[in-house]
């Protein structure tokens, strides 16, 4: 919370967060900002854009109506507010009383208010920031039918749903629909379809209004005179301008609940709001059911200075700059490396060591709102027309969306029963045709901006997917994916016994965020390897043999589409194994046409996918492999040598296991990357990703295996087995349930960790 008004006038400007780490204690903050920022003020608007930006707009200070806006970014130290000047002379108009609601992609959009004359307004501005740090207002298309302040609003998926408002003299808006809907992907305002005596209800003004999931929650408020008490929900509609008003007791919000965090927490939810009730007619509490002393902030307007400032001065505001012009340098491996080890007594999350995450400035985290053609830019003047802001096409419900309950990456434990899988063969079909659309229109090397989180093999160990998302950001609306993508180098199967979560949880997220999620191929995503390798298996094991053919075909058809390199920035190239003997261009890797078999992609396929470093950069030009016969390695020579010839720095690769969890070769112009912790359960590596920001320095950021004292099982009663080997993963039971992954990991044992000597004579 930032300003605001009570008893004795104008608070502070002074900015404060509530903690909720501990949610049966939660605690008050001041959060400490240096420069100047928002004068003192009251009925402005703040919200959190993107995740990352405060964005403080309008208001007033007890002297006149503001139109100014500011913004603090979080994830810079030390804190500071700049002033949002936007660079195309569009700005909305002073006003107070308004509403601002952040759009799950970085959009806000600001919405009514009353004017500095008195007036109510029903107009909207979205707000933006671009990738290199402008600022930008654009209005929304159209009028809002019935202009009003005092309202509520909120963003449901790209639906801005505007409830309830006044018009002045203590009225509420009355000549027009109480629930308005700004539909932002086609760009038109609409009011509810069926008003009859939901519409009495929302004309209030004042109120809260919250979104979870396709509900919008309302309480309290003022109508007239009269101060509510009252808890709505109402349910959103895939009709625009449609939606329902009932208790938040009521089945729908109950089946939701059930839906999308399972039957118990609807019944807790049941039992907890009849104990509620129970325990609120025993104390037999009395309602407020009018108040004539809400003078200091009524409906009428106020003359400039009318409200007491009590002693406090109004500051006036200085600007700062939106952006700094930086040379860009080279890419460079930062010097330290984040480290997460798990603590096994649950007390804490995780320590960070050597290192604190603060120390690494400005990761370069973006929000990006650019248009199909990649400007950004739009016409000042345009009036109605439709700004490139608005233009983002939104996800609604599809079949990614239940997959997407994988994504819980602090509460997602194993099942008791790890045969249990939830999905079907035909909801994994489904989800194999929405993914290969995407996968179909995308090139064979993509090409990538910075800021990108950079994953390494994962091999099905779904637990350390979770361990990273969890520490180091979440590629969610409520995470940081509106800033930052996500870039997986393959080898999602095989090894580990969560192979079916791990690749149905990518391709959901490949689906819902299509242009921030990037996927390209390694060496297991190949029928003729995962059939031996542990996928077909557990397919088997987990769907039943028919759907679970069925369900490996599927993937494996899909896998032949994936993309095969990225390059970002034009100056780092991520691939899954190397260059080999064969690759000497970039172009060679765009030659190649999907949909792609190991056959038919030749020596380049081969070379991409399975060649690997020499042992050091003392060894130089190509060696055989002791992978196996036709493999190789490649010395620093023929990395510096490519990276010359294609005007490129570095090479980022997974494909080996890495005691750290990365490793550097060619003087570190290659950089070997390993995600999946303690591989096949004997290696007991660290597992890492890398995060390369907009200022071109990549930072390591590992996690430890889970230690030995905190295994996640122990063998099935009666199951007759004796297992004292670590479990393979951090998240695997170490008794039958997942005897079919460890007698695979028997029979054919890992490539040894990079570095390790020994090891059977053919790796994979």
């Amino acid at each position: 919370i930032q300003g605001g008004i009570g008893p004795s006038g104008l608070s502070p400007e002074d900015l404060y967060v509530l903690d909720f780490t501990d949610f049966s204690k939660p605690k008050w903050h001041r959060v400490m900002v240096q420069g100047v920022g928002p004068s003192a003020r009251y009925a402005h608007v703040l919200a959190l854009v993107g995740n990352r930006f405060l964005v403080v707009s309008g208001g007033n200070d007890g002297k006149q109506t503001l139109g100014d806006s500011w913004a603090l970014d979080t994830s810079e130290k030390p804190y500071q507010w700049r002033k949002v000047q936007a660079d195309n002379n569009i700005e909305p108009s002073p006003r107070m009383y308004a509403s601002a609601a952040p759009r799950s992609d970085g959009l806000l959009l600001l919405c009514g208010g009353r004017g500095a004359k008195g007036s109510p307004l029903g107009d909207a501005f979205g707000l933006a920031r671009h990738r290199d740090g402008r600022w930008e207002w654009a209005p929304a298309p159209g009028s809002m039918p019935s202009p009003r302040y005092q309202h509520g609003s909120v963003f449901i998926n790209g639906r801005l749903h505007v409830a309830g408002g006044a018009v002045g003299g203590g009225r509420m808006v009355e000549n027009g629909p109480a629930v308005v809907t700004l539909d932002t992907t086609p760009g038109m305002w609409v009011g509810q379809v069926d008003p009859d005596a939901q519409e009495d209800i929302m004309r209030r003004c004042r109120h809260a209004v919250a979104a979870v999931g396709p509900y919008v929650f309302i309480h309290g408020g003022l109508k007239g005179s009269t101060l509510l008490e009252d808890f709505l929900l109402a349910e959103d509609s895939n009709t625009p301008g449609d939606m329902s008003i009932c208790d938040p007791r009521s089945m729908p919000w109950q089946k939701w609940i059930a839906i999308a965090h399972g039957a118990a927490a609807a019944d807790q939810l049941a039992v907890a709001a009849a104990e509620e009730a129970q325990a609120a007619a025993a104390l037999n509490i009395k309602r407020v059911e009018k108040t004539e002393d809400l003078g200091v902030l009524d409906h009428h307007h106020r003359t400039p200075g009318s409200v007491s400032l009590a002693g406090r001065g109004a500051r006036s505001g200085s600007e700062f700059p939106s952006s700094r012009d930086m040379p860009t340098p080279d890419i460079r491996l930062y010097h330290r490396a984040v480290v997460v080890a798990h603590e096994p007594d649950g007390q804490l999350r995780g320590l960070v060591r050597q290192l604190s995450i603060e120390q690494f400035k400005n990761e370069g985290r973006r929000v990006s709102m650019f248009d199909s053609n990649g400007d950004g830019g739009m016409t000042p003047g345009t009036g109605d027309r439709r700004s490139p802001l608005l233009d983002r096409a939104f996800s609604e419900v599809g079949i990614q969306k239940p997959f997407l309950n994988l994504l819980n990456p602090r509460e997602w434990r194993e099942s008791e029963d790890i045969r249990e899988f939830s999905y079907s063969y035909d909801q994994v079909s489904l989800l194999c045709d929405a993914a290969e659309d995407i996968f179909r229109a995308e090139e064979t090397v993509l090409a990538l901006q910075a800021p990108v989180k950079i994953f390494g093999d994962l091999h099905g160990q779904f637990g350390d997917l979770m361990r990273l998302f969890d520490e180091y950001g979440t590629p969610s609306t409520a995470g940081d994916i509106t800033y930052i993508d996500y870039l997986f180098l393959g080898d999602y199967v095989d090894r580990g016994a969560h192979s079916l979560e791990t690749i149905c949880l990518l391709l959901a997220l490949k689906v819902e965020h299509p242009t921030h999620i990037h996927l390209i191929r390694g060496n297991h995503e190949a029928a003729d390897i995962n059939a031996l390798f542990g996928f077909r298996l557990e397919c088997i094991e987990r769907m039943g043999e028919a759907d679970g053919i069925r369900t490996w075909q599927r993937l494996n058809d899909l896998f032949n589409w994936l993309p095969l390199a990225a390059v970002i920035e034009d100056r780092v190239i991520c691939m899954h194994g190397g260059i080999g003997r064969s690759i000497t261009s970039v172009d060679q890797i765009r030659a190649l046409q999907r949909p792609l078999t190991m056959e038919d992609g030749g020596m380049v396929l081969m070379d991409l996918l399975w060649s690997d470093p020499t042992v050091n950069d003392a060894v130089e030009g190509v060696q055989p492999s002791p992978r196996g016969p036709g493999l190789v390695t490649f010395g620093p020579d023929r990395v510096m040598e490519f990276c010359e010839n294609n005007g490129l720095q570095m090479i980022v690769r997974a494909h080996e296991c890495v005691m750290d969890g990365f490793e550097r070769f060619a003087h570190g112009h290659l950089i070997t990357l390993f995600s999946a912790t303690n591989y096949c359960g004997t290696a007991n590596n660290a597992g890492a990703i890398l995060v390369l920001g907009r200022d071109n320095v990549m930072v390591p950021k590992l996690i430890h295996p889970l230690p030995p004292s905190t295994p996640r099982g122990s063998p099935a009663p009666g199951s007759g087995l004796d297992i004292d080997e670590e479990p393979p993963t951090p998240y695997i039971h170490g008794g039958a349930a997942d005897t079919w992954m460890a007698s695979v990991n028997d029979e054919r044992p890992p490539t040894p960790p990079r570095g390790r000597p020994g090891g059977p004579s053919v790796f994979i």
